[in-house]
């Protein structure tokens, strides 16, 4: 069974997407994004210790630093391989203040079909199933 690891800085939403992604028959496993950003959550040892085949974070306000850690975990060495979904409760001024490089981000306020998506990205993640939706979060190309 795959484990997606849920980031997030709101309890009720690492709650959600753990019970909508449980249903979809994977395992989860949380981390709020205070206690990675904070170092309360040794990321090195919570990948070892859970090894996600999937990443599901939030990029939060403010908007230009949550994306700039975000980037630095994704591309951390303990999660290079491990494709990442994103989301934000504010996509328009996520990308109004990062800029294209957010297309792929999901925007969640709690509508069915915005969680819908969540589900669609992670299962391309995983390789399970094609369909419509926000791929995962591309890597820049480049050195």
């Amino acid at each position: 069974m795959a484990v997606v690891a849920v980031f997030n800085s709101s309890q009720d939403t690492v709650e959600l997407l753990q019970v909508l992604l449980q249903r979809e028959g994977w395992s989860t496993v949380a981390g709020h994004i205070d206690d990675l950003e904070r170092g309360r959550l040794d990321l090195v040892r919570f990948v070892e210790q859970h090894r996600p085949a999937v990443v599901v974070s939030d990029v939060a306000m403010p908007y230009a630093d949550n994306w700039a850690f975000l980037r630095l975990v994704r591309d951390s060495a303990a999660l290079r391989d491990v494709p990442f979904v994103a989301t934000t409760t504010n996509k328009p001024a996520l990308e109004q203040l990062v800029g294209p490089e957010t297309a792929g981000v999901i925007e969640i306020v709690g509508k069915p079909s915005e969680l819908d998506r969540v589900v669609e990205a992670v299962h391309r993640a995983i390789g399970r199933a094609p369909g419509p939706g926000a791929p995962p979060m591309a890597r820049p190309e480049g050195p």
